[in-house]
């Protein structure tokens, strides 16, 4: 393992991407995300997707140029199209065009489409909690879940993500994936040759595996069964269907460089706490927040995040060799 600065990671990153047919801008934005996955200990969401992303980009599949496009169709709707371009820019555009709409409507949906892959969904509505506000995020992904009852994968794994400020103190930033795990873990478990539990996922037949490969090319399996696999469906409704973007099982994959692009979407909803309150959500907040944690063994979702990238900024990241050295191939 090599041990990287986020500093120099960062800057690794952006010239492997803007050798990669990406404009500076996108590059750094995409960057930051990227490096920050690393930084808080989510190594399936971090550099590791750079040699994918790098692929996809010199073959047109991302487009590395793109400008997102941002409009207000209402006054308490945001709606960016991505252009075909990477997720990252086209979400901090949108998150921009959020804050400063919520400050006159109380609350806010913004709406991305023709998307790309998001990453961690946590870090997107952490910008809004951080200023205050609270934040839901779905964004759905290609086809890995199978409707219930059904053996062929219709939806993705379609993330969740919450925001929650808590004055004087960090945020409470809670996502989750709709699948039993993170279809990046499984990608990782099966480029490392190595198992995974059984219960995760099905094979193309529908039966279980604890193969990651064989689990990669069949179908994820829904935390909380049929209650699950109905939110599941919610969230491809609430990324997909309102923003106009491809449905998991339309979308290209997220892993190689072939296809069109997967055109998927992200949606949020921005809520400015104080009014719906009456003044009384800071108060209540803290009290919530003292009932939980007086538990012996209870900490706030996020917590542990934070406290590991505060570590990383200080002593930086483990990345693996091959990975490193593939990265400075591609740099140049």
């Amino acid at each position: 393992m090599a041990r990287c600065s986020l500093s120099d990671l960062h800057d690794l990153a952006v010239a492997v991407l803007t050798a990669s047919k990406t404009s500076p801008d996108n590059a750094a934005a995409v960057a930051r995300a990227l490096v920050k996955a690393d930084a808080d200990g989510i190594p399936s969401h971090g550099v590791s997707r750079l040699p994918a992303y790098a692929d996809q980009a010199k073959a047109g599949k991302v487009d590395g140029f793109a400008a997102p496009d941002v409009t207000m169709p209402k006054s308490a709707s945001v709606r960016v199209d991505a252009k075909s371009g990477f997720a990252y820019p086209a979400i901090e555009a949108g998150i921009s065009a959020a804050l400063a709409s919520i400050k006159e409507t109380g609350i806010v949906g913004l709406a991305i489409g023709n998307s790309h892959h998001a990453g961690v969904a946590g870090h997107h509505v952490e910008p809004f909690a951080e200023a205050g506000y609270l934040a839901l995020g779905f964004t759905n992904s290609p086809a890995g879940i199978a409707p219930w009852g059904g053996s062929r994968a219709i939806f993705g794994t379609n993330p969740i993500a919450f925001g929650c400020p808590l004055k004087g103190k960090p945020p409470i930033i809670a996502d989750l994936s709709t699948s039993k795990v993170a279809r990046g873990k499984i990608k990782l478990a099966a480029d490392k040759g190595e198992g995974i539990p059984e219960g995760w996922a099905v094979d193309a037949d529908g039966n279980p595996t604890t193969d990651a490969k064989a689990a990669m090319g069949g179908s994820l399996l829904p935390m909380g069964d049929a209650k699950g696999a109905a939110l599941v469906m919610m969230v491809e409704i609430l990324a997909a269907t309102l923003t106009g973007s491809n449905h998991g099982f339309e979308a290209s994959s997220f892993f190689d460089d072939k296809g069109p692009p997967p055109h998927i979407g992200q949606f949020f909803i921005v809520i400015d706490p104080a009014g719906f309150s009456g003044g009384a959500f800071d108060a209540r907040m803290e009290v919530l927040a003292d009932a939980i944690l007086s538990q012996e063994g209870t900490r706030m979702p996020g917590a542990r995040r934070f406290g590991i990238r505060e570590t990383s900024a200080r002593d930086g990241v483990d990345i693996p060799d091959s990975l490193i050295e593939d990265l400075k191939t591609r740099a140049g």
